[in-house]
C-alpha cells in the first residue's frame, strides 16, 4: 500500500493512516470490497508498531470505510459511496474555509478562480 507518513506533523501517525486510506477510498484508488494489507503487514511495510495499525483500522472500521472478516482478511466496505460524498464535502468545506481567509486577505473571488485556473 502507498502510504506516505510524516513524523513532522501535528496528525499521529494512527490519523494519517486512517486519512491516506479514506483519500485513496475517495479518489478510487482503493475500491469496494478490495482487500487490504493485514495489520502486521501494513505494520511492517511501514516499520511502525502493529498497535499504530490497529488503532487506525479500528477507526476506519468504526466509520464503515472498512470491514474485517474473521479468516478472510480486511477488506473496503461496500458502503464507499457515502465516504466519498462524505470526503467530498469535507474536502470542498477546507476550500471555502481558504476562500474566506484569501477575501480577508483582500482577494476577490474572481482573482482567487483565476489564480486557481493559472491566469
Amino acid at each position: 500500500m502507498w502510504i506516505n507518513l510524516d513524523y513532522r506533523k501535528k496528525e499521529s501517525i494512527y490519523e494519517q493512516i486512517v486519512s491516506e486510506i479514506e483519500r485513496y477510498v475517495a479518489v478510487g484508488a482503493l475500491q469496494k470490497g478490495e482487500r487490504i494489507p493485514s495489520v502486521r503487514a501494513l505494520a511492517s511495510e511501514l516499520g511502525i508498531n502493529p498497535n499504530t495499525v490497529k488503532k487506525a483500522y479500528d477507526l476506519l472500521e468504526k466509520k464503515g470505510v472498512i470491514v474485517t472478516i474473521s479468516t478472510k482478511g480486511t477488506f473496503v466496505s461496500e458502503e464507499v459511496d457515502g465516504i466519498k460524498q462524505d470526503k467530498i464535502n469535507e474536502i470542498l468545506q477546507v476550500m471555502a474555509d481558504k476562500i474566506k481567509e484569501l477575501e480577508r486577505l483582500g482577494l476577490t473571488k474572481k482573482e482567487i478562480f483565476e489564480k486557481l485556473k493559472g491566469e
